[in-house]
């Protein structure tokens, strides 16, 4: 038996992202944070709703990511919040990652922050921006769908 724990708790989630962009592809990541981060985003203190990620200079970057300050840390000893954070991935997936959103017009969205573990984890998509019609036919089917159901289920 080993060792590690698989353990997934939520932090954040970007509700708007699934919505706002069609997600082609997810990847998990890793993210270099400093320890009053940590100890805020373990009180659930942190929001993913107006943070992207950017590939600069051969490095992924998450910005515009809100971690609240730790209130014990002191002033001295706190983070900013809203600072940009390397994300931690494969010299190979920042290639391919980067490239796919150069050449096909595609954007890259934290979807959501977990622990897995006592590492914090970030989940990433690989999204086209949805048109507002796209947006209406998307809730147009779940409406159906769930509309089916609810009659399937009173037979």
């Amino acid at each position: 038996m080993s060792g590690k724990s698989t353990s997934r708790r939520n932090i954040c989630e970007n509700r708007r992202a699934r919505r706002n962009y069609e997600v082609i592809d997810t990847l998990e990541v890793g993210i270099s944070l400093l320890g009053s981060e940590v100890k805020s985003l373990r009180a659930g203190r942190g929001n993913l709703a107006e943070a992207y990620v950017r590939f600069e200079a051969g490095q992924a970057w998450l910005c515009e990511a809100h971690i609240s300050q730790y209130a014990q840390a002191g002033p001295h000893n706190n983070h900013e919040p809203t600072r940009r954070r390397p994300l931690l991935m494969h010299q190979l997936q920042i290639i391919k990652w980067s490239k796919r959103v150069a050449e096909k017009g595609l954007t890259v969205i934290p979807l959501r922050m977990y622990f897995s573990g006592a590492w914090v984890k970030l989940e990433i998509g690989l999204g086209r921006g949805r048109k507002l019609h796209d947006k209406r036919k998307v809730l147009k089917e779940r409406a159906s769908r769930r509309d089916t159901e609810r009659a399937l289920r009173g037979r």
